[in-house]
């Protein structure tokens, strides 16, 4: 399917590696300009020259925080991108380390809201109004399948990412910008094969005195497609939802987790 976007432009978050990447891998395969940001120079020049690889549209690298005030100016000015005229945003930063809410001060809160709420706001805000002006918006906010089923361990993520989740159920709805082509959603992964899961099941290893390969295997088994989703894969779903035959399809969170979410709605 011909998704209608070559030649937009697109500002991907997170895109050095994981589902990130696989977003940007998609888009750019569409002949879609990308913007990728992420705060590692190394691996961001990799994934860089992975894209170049593919050829067919544009690259740019932009080594910074996006959570920050600078690494948002860093993305607005730099040499050969768009400033803030994006057709395509994707939202993504990592996702905050779990632990006991006992334990978190009000400063570990604002770094996890800065993160996954605050920051993707500020995204919008900022690209949104030029969107509609233009006639072709498309927001994906990479969030999590913990915004459908929370995991008592992860409350920062569960609170951040549902305050997000919260505010673009009211934006996303605002008939100056859906009736102006502009679409906000949520895309909610599950468990992919990414450096994240890998980092999560060696510290359950670690904990139990198991191996990561029985861990990954005991996981594989609690999701009905008895398997890990591919980054290429939430990558192409992705595309979909920034495409011109998805300009009906607003305000919705996309879970993609091979079955694992047990309820109806």
């Amino acid at each position: 399917m011909d998704l209608k976007i070559k030649g937009k432009w697109a500002l991907v978050c997170g895109a050095s590696k994981g589902l990130g990447l696989g977003c940007a891998t998609s888009l750019f395969k569409e002949g879609v300009n990308v913007v990728i940001v992420a705060r590692g120079e190394d691996a961001l020049q990799q994934a860089k020259a992975s894209l170049e690889k593919i050829g067919g549209a544009k690259v740019i690298a932009v080594a910074a925080d996006i959570t920050t005030s600078a690494g948002r100016d860093a993305v607005w000015s730099a040499p050969g991108a768009p400033g803030k005229d994006y057709d395509i945003v994707i939202t993504n930063a990592g996702g905050p380390p779990p632990g006991d809410f006992k334990d978190w001060d009000r400063e570990v809160w604002i770094k996890a809201l800065d993160a996954n709420m605050l920051t993707p706001i500020e995204l919008i805000k900022a690209t949104i109004d030029g969107m509609a002006a233009r006639g072709f918006g498309r927001i994906v906010n990479i969030t999590s399948g913990a915004v459908k089923a929370p995991i008592d361990i992860l409350g920062l993520s569960n609170g951040a990412r549902s305050g997000l989740t919260g505010f673009v159920a009211g934006v996303a709805r605002a008939s100056k910008y859906v009736s102006n082509n502009v679409t906000i959603n949520n895309l909610l992964p599950g468990a992919y094969d990414t450096d994240r899961l890998k980092t999560t099941m060696g510290g359950a290893a670690k904990k139990t005195g198991q191996s990561i390969e029985s861990i990954a295997e005991a996981r594989k088994k609690t999701i009905p497609a008895q398997r890990f989703g591919h980054p290429d894969e939430f990558g192409d779903t992705c595309a979909f939802m920034c495409s011109q035959q998805a300009g009906y399809l607003t305000g919705q969170n996309i879970l993609t987790d091979g079955g694992s979410y047990p309820g109806t709605y």
